[in-house]
Parts: structure tokens; C-alpha cells; sequence
């Protein structure tokens, strides 16, 4: 009896010691294993510090093995089951190099997370493969070339920023497939050509910004995007009218058009005297007529800037009577008349910061900050009003 107990004894502890040792054992799939080699292949051994994440990358132990004491300690995840790769999110330590095509093979790619390093070269056709990949991230590098249009592929895809590289060539143009495509960010690239016919109408978030992007918006672009709340198109070469459809859009809170080459703005009352705008920027760029007073009856909205236009006539006495507005700034322009008293006197002149200044203005107190700078020489505002004061 006692010789059948010890026996058991010694065979339970056996199966524990097979359990412990099953931890360490090689685990993940080998076509990710080959993925991750290529991917530290591909970059330049002297870019990768010696604390940083990339070299603790030791293909002597399993990527996916637990636990991890120093091998893999940083830099990505994977599942449950320790069998696949699900996240690369690389450190900011000033990576150089290029992105392999074989992280296609990292086909339970949930996030991909290169931002703030030194990667070049073209963006992989191959990522179309990352049928799971929800998270793209190549901000702040240096990758050149054009945005594939394979990227379309994506289903999965719900965040893609791409900003801050070097990236040439036009939108692709049927992002619209992108179906669950919350966030584009592709701003401050070298982009050309117009807007995409069609964005996916889940989108919330458009940033475009500082690129060379032309032609107008189209409402053909915008009717569906009834979730959109963010759009930035600033620093582009985009003209022609703003209409008054594009303010309707139901969701949207912040506008930033600033320096482009806008010509016109229309405004009309928000639907049912509901909207959620918040901030509208359009300054630096070519709009002629007046100052639209219809901004003045969005119920929330606190910023906005008309500056370095070519506005004429009076500042409207609708903006003064604005009880959300907390930041205008007209200045720049050829406004004339004497600015509303609204502005200078009351809870709401105390609040309200901007500028009305480089404008033909009559009697703004020099006492207030709203009227710095200087209003433009009257030999100018002559020429603009045909002699008028």
C-alpha cells in the first residue's frame, strides 16, 4: 500500500514539474515567429538602444511564452493561448529602417503601433493581409511613396493614422469600403489631388491638415457622414464656396479649414436651433461679403476665427449677443463701422478674448484688448470702400 502511494506521489509530481516546464516551451505559431524576425531585421542595429523594447527581443526564448523575465518584455502581446501575435506597439527610441512586408503573416494583428521613430520607405502593400487589424499607427516617421491602395482591404480597420511622414500621391479613392472606419489622420504629408468621392459613414474624426489637397468640398463627399464631429482640412489648397449644408452635418462639433483658399462661407440657422459646434476655424484663407451672422445662433459654439479674409461691411450685432461665444477673432479683414457695445461692457465683454484689430473700424477703445492691433491707415480703407470713410 505504502509502495502504491509513492509511486502516485512521485507521478503527481512529475505531471506538475511537465506542467511548469510545458510554460517555458516554444509556443507561438512559426509563421509568426518568422514575421517578428524579419520585422527586427529590417531595422538598423545601431537605432535600437539598449533599453528599448526592440532589444530585449531575444529569439533564443518564445516570443509568447510566459512568464517574461527578460526576453520580450516589451513591445508586443499576444493571445490568449499564447499562440499568436495580436499587438506591436514599438517605444518612441528613434527606430530607423523599413517595415518588412512579412508582418503580413501576423495575421492576428489586432494593432499595429509604430509612432514617433525613424522608419522609411514605402508603407508594405502586404498589411491588406491584416484582415484583424483594427489600429493603424505609422505617425511621425519617415515613410515615403503612396498610401496603397490595398488598404481598403482592411475590414477591420478602425483607426488609421499616417500623419507626420512624407507620404505622396492622392486619397485612396473607395475608402468608403473602410465600413467600420472611425479616425483618418493623414495630416502634415505631401498629399494631392481632391477629397475622396465617398468616406465611410462611421467616420467621427477627418485630419487632413498641411498637405497639397485642391478642388471644393462636395456634398456628395460629406451627406452620409452623420456621425463625423471633428473635420481638419487646414493648410491645404482647397477653394471655392463653403456651403451652408456642410454646418447641417448632425454630429459635428470642431471645423478647422484655417489657410486655405476658400472663397465664400454660407451659414444658415442650426435645424431646430440645436447643434452641437463648438469651434470653426476659417481664418487665412480668401472669403469675400460679410461676416455670416447665422454662426452667432449655433448655441454652443465658443471659437471662431475669421481672420486675414477679406470680409467688408459691420461686425455683426449678433456675435455680441452670443451667450457662448468666449474667443472671436476678426481681425485682418476690412471691417468697418463702430464694433458693437456689446463687446466692451457686461459679462460678455469681460469674458470674450480675440482680436477686431488690422481691420477699418471707427472708435474701438483703445482701452480693450479686443481692438489690438491697430486698424488698418485710412488711405487703405479708402481704396477698399471707394473713397468712403
Amino acid at each position: 500500500m505504502g509502495t502504491c502511494s509513492s509511486f502516485l506521489q512521485h507521478l503527481f509530481l512529475f505531471l506538475i514539474l511537465l506542467a511548469h516546464l510545458s510554460l517555458f516551451q516554444a509556443r507561438t505559431l512559426s509563421s509568426d515567429l518568422q514575421a517578428l524576425k524579419a520585422f527586427k531585421a529590417s531595422i538598423t542595429p545601431s537605432s535600437i538602444p539598449p533599453s528599448s523594447c526592440l532589444a530585449s527581443w531575444n529569439f533564443t526564448d518564445d516570443p509568447c511564452s510566459l512568464p517574461r523575465r527578460s526576453s520580450f518584455v516589451c513591445g508586443l502581446s499576444c493571445s490568449p493561448d499564447s499562440t499568436r501575435v495580436t499587438q506591436i506597439t514599438l517605444d518612441p527610441a528613434g527606430y530607423s529602417g523599413s517595415l518588412t512586408s512579412l508582418v503580413s503573416q501576423l495575421t492576428r494583428l489586432i494593432t499595429l503601433d509604430l509612432s514617433d521613430n525613424s522608419f522609411s520607405g514605402q508603407i508594405p502593400p502586404s498589411l491588406s493581409s491584416l484582415s484583424n487589424l483594427q489600429s493603424l499607427t505609422l505617425r511621425s516617421n519617415s515613410f515615403s511613396g503612396s498610401i496603397p491602395p490595398s488598404i481598403i482591404n482592411l475590414q477591420s480597420l478602425q483607426s488609421l493614422d499616417l500623419s507626420h511622414n512624407s507620404l505622396s500621391g492622392s486619397l485612396p479613392s473607395s475608402m468608403i469600403s473602410l465600413a467600420g472606419l472611425r479616425r483618418i489622420d493623414v495630416s502634415f504629408n505631401k498629399l494631392t489631388g481632391p477629397l475622396p468621392k465617398l468616406l465611410p459613414p462611421t467616420l467621427i474624426e477627418l485630419a487632413l491638415k498641411g498637405n497639397l489637397l485642391s478642388g471644393s468640398l462636395s456634398k456628395f463627399t460629406f451627406e452620409k457622414l452623420h456621425q463625423l464631429e471633428v473635420v481638419e482640412l487646414s493648410e491645404n489648397m482647397l477653394a471655392g464656396k463653403i456651403e451652408a449644408w456642410f454646418f447641417q452635418l448632425p454630429s459635428l462639433q470642431q471645423v478647422d479649414m484655417a489657410n486655405n483658399s476658400f472663397t465664400g462661407v454660407e451659414i444658415s440657422r442650426p435645424v431646430g436651433g440645436n447643434s452641437d459646434l463648438v469651434a470653426v476655424n476659417l481664418g487665412f484663407n480668401k472669403i469675400q461679403g460679410f461676416a455670416p451672422a447665422n454662426f452667432a445662433a449655433y448655441p454652443v459654439l465658443s471659437f471662431l476665427s475669421l481672420r486675414y479674409n477679406s470680409l467688408r461691411g459691420t461686425i455683426p450685432l449678433e456675435y455680441s449677443q452670443s451667450k457662448s461665444m468666449r474667443r472671436l477673432f476678426l481681425d485682418g479683414n476690412f471691417l468697418m463701422g463702430k464694433p458693437p457695445a456689446g463687446f466692451f461692457s457686461g459679462n460678455g465683454g469681460a469674458s470674450l478674448s480675440g482680436s477686431f484689430g488690422d481691420n477699418c473700424l471707427q472708435s474701438c477703445p483703445a482701452s480693450s484688448q479686443l481692438c489690438t492691433p491697430a486698424q488698418k491707415p485710412s488711405s487703405v480703407c479708402k481704396k477698399v470702400y471707394r473713397g468712403r470713410p
